[in-house]
């Protein structure tokens, strides 16, 4: 079993807590002990021209053609600076399906569902009958054998919820991480492009070049870990933020990271791109933060 899995195993079954847990969250106050704290301090965000540059020539190459390039997908990254953050803390993988369960069990949320008319009406390019039905939920429970991966086809609104329930299992407040503390979590006070450092590595995350092509089991990636010792902040799902995308215009956030069909040069620390607060995705999950 992998361990940080069997971390969260442990505690759910009555491992040591720092709290009382609540029976019918066991595995969300699990997830909530593993919360890992980033320390105050400065850090580096952002990229320079050639930092950008090297990341297109590295998404050419591992995909075997330019759309980056041709997208601009990296020319809005924020210039490369030395920035201040206080001290937060963040879970350690993403949210699973099984976790979510626990607040729709509560009756605190509707099941992760998306209808086909619905899907193609998005614009989004997952194949409906295959990408997207593997995930669907069946007589409200998560798709059997997936139990254990990143909570998919969940918006905005509904992950933020999430954050906010899970915190009131405990009487403390839980919530997105912001696009800066997520940035800070993946890249460590030196600075690096990917979580586990400068050279994309397609060993330490699932993603497009050497993944099975879909969602794995939350905190499989050990070796993808960031210097903080968080957990596929890059890989497998991409994840939201409570950072608009354009403060002040539209209803878009910003998404960190990057999903299992995704090529070099997407998931780093600097990276990032916004979805519409509505959108129902099965490359997008999320996890939670709070204040240290």
């Amino acid at each position: 079993m992998n361990r940080a899995i069997g971390l969260l195993v442990l505690a759910a079954c009555g491992g040591p807590q720092s709290r009382k847990s609540t029976p019918n969250a066991m595995l969300s106050i699990a997830a909530d002990d593993r919360m890992v704290t980033v320390p105050s301090g400065q850090f580096i965000m952002g990229s320079t021209l050639e930092e950008r540059a090297a990341a297109y020539d590295d998404y050419q190459q591992s995909a075997g053609q330019d759309a980056a390039r041709e997208n601009k997908w990296f020319d809005h990254e924020p210039d490369r600076k030395i920035t201040e953050l206080d001290a937060f803390r963040i879970d350690l993988m993403p949210v699973t399906q099984a976790q979510y369960a626990e607040m729709v069990n509560a009756g605190k949320a509707q099941v992760p569902t998306i209808d086909e008319a619905t899907w193609k009406a998005q614009g989004f390019q997952q194949d409906f009958a295959t990408e997207v039905t593997r995930n669907l939920w069946k007589d409200g429970r998560p798709p059997h054998g997936r139990e254990d991966h990143p909570v998919v086809l969940v918006n905005y609104t509904e992950a933020e919820r999430y954050c906010a329930w899970r915190g009131e299992q405990r009487g403390e407040t839980r919530r997105l991480p912001t696009a800066i503390e997520y940035e800070k979590a993946a890249r460590g006070d030196a600075g690096f492009a990917y979580p586990w450092g400068n050279v994309y590595d397609g060993a330490k995350l699932n993603s497009a070049v050497a993944g099975p092509k879909d969602t794995t089991p939350a905190g499989q990636f050990n070796e993808g870990a960031s210097p903080f010792g968080v957990l596929e902040l890059a890989g497998n799902v991409f994840q939201w933020t409570s950072t608009p995308e354009n403060p002040g215009k539209g209803d878009r956030m910003v998404v960190k990271g990057s999903a299992y069909e995704d090529f070099a040069g997407i998931g780093r620390g600097a990276a990032f791109h916004g979805r519409s607060k509505t959108a129902r995705h099965v490359i997008v999950g999320f996890r939670c933060a709070a204040d240290a």
